[in-house]
């Protein structure tokens, strides 16, 4: 089989996406992106607001649609509107998350278990329901997990959040190496903290910037830095890579 190319530009032109968490912050840039690069996204998050989100980004293009990523029918649901309006799906981005801290003696069995039910069960359900489509459509895809450079390193206060993340990347391996047989590329990125909305907020003043002197660049990313990652994994460019997990921390896991 000889080498067939790709898009210099990236583009995913006619790909259709389903973003997760895809209304507000680190998703909502991966979704304009996409968009961008004439990929059709349909963007899946809890929000009130989703469908007109979509809306204002593309309203040819992009569809919002509600939906929780603990519940099944929600997520089936959620599925079939993508196939029914798109017909088919060609990418994944898990990104829908959320963070409970307190340390680990007094952690409450509600924060543990909601942590683990939307960031790591809820991605899994995703992959294997999105999964199943790519398999049963026999054109393989790409399916990227966003955990964090918490999967990596202890943060204080963090156990069920790095718990999540760090089974993220077992489970992305996994995917990667069962789906092989049916060219479906599973990949993870794992960013450091990211000036989101909610970044700002949990991180300004003297945490912030106590935090900052332990990345070797000095500052946090930008969800457009991230959602640069997520079109290289998405883009025919890295067909042969799966598995994998990049780490967009500024140099803060190489100490």
């Amino acid at each position: 089989m000889s080498f067939q190319g790709y898009d210099k530009n990236f583009n995913i032109t006619e790909k259709v996406a389903i973003v997760t968490g895809g209304a507000s912050g680190i998703g909502k840039a991966i979704s304009e992106l996409y968009l961008e690069k004439g990929a059709k996204v349909a963007i899946f998050d809890l929000k009130e607001d989703v469908k007109e989100v979509a809306k204002q980004l593309n309203e040819e293009n992009a569809i919002g649609v509600k939906c929780d990523v603990t519940n099944n029918e929600s997520m089936d649901r959620a599925i079939s509107i993508v196939r029914e309006h798109f017909g088919k799906i060609d990418i994944l981005v898990n990104c829908a998350g959320i963070v409970l801290l307190d340390d680990a003696e007094n952690i409450s069995d509600a924060f543990w278990q909601k942590t683990i039910d939307i960031n790591l069960t809820g991605s899994f359900k995703m992959c294997q329901k999105a999964g199943n489509v790519m398999i049963e459509q026999g054109n393989g895809g790409k399916i990227i997990n966003l955990a964090s450079q918490a999967a990596i390193i202890a943060l204080d206060n963090h156990v069920a959040y790095c718990a999540s993340k760090a089974a993220i990347l077992a489970m992305t391996k996994v995917l990667a190496y069962e789906w092989a047989q049916f060219d479906i590329k599973v990949n993870a990125i794992s960013p450091t903290v990211i000036l989101t909305e909610l970044g700002k907020k949990a991180w300004a003043g003297e945490k912030g910037e106590k935090a900052k002197k332990d990345i070797p660049l000095g500052r946090f990313g930008y969800p457009e830095e991230v959602a640069a990652i997520a079109l290289f994994l998405a883009a025919d460019a890295t067909n042969l890579m799966t598995g994998e997990n990049i780490v967009i921390d500024g140099g803060n896991t190489i100490k």
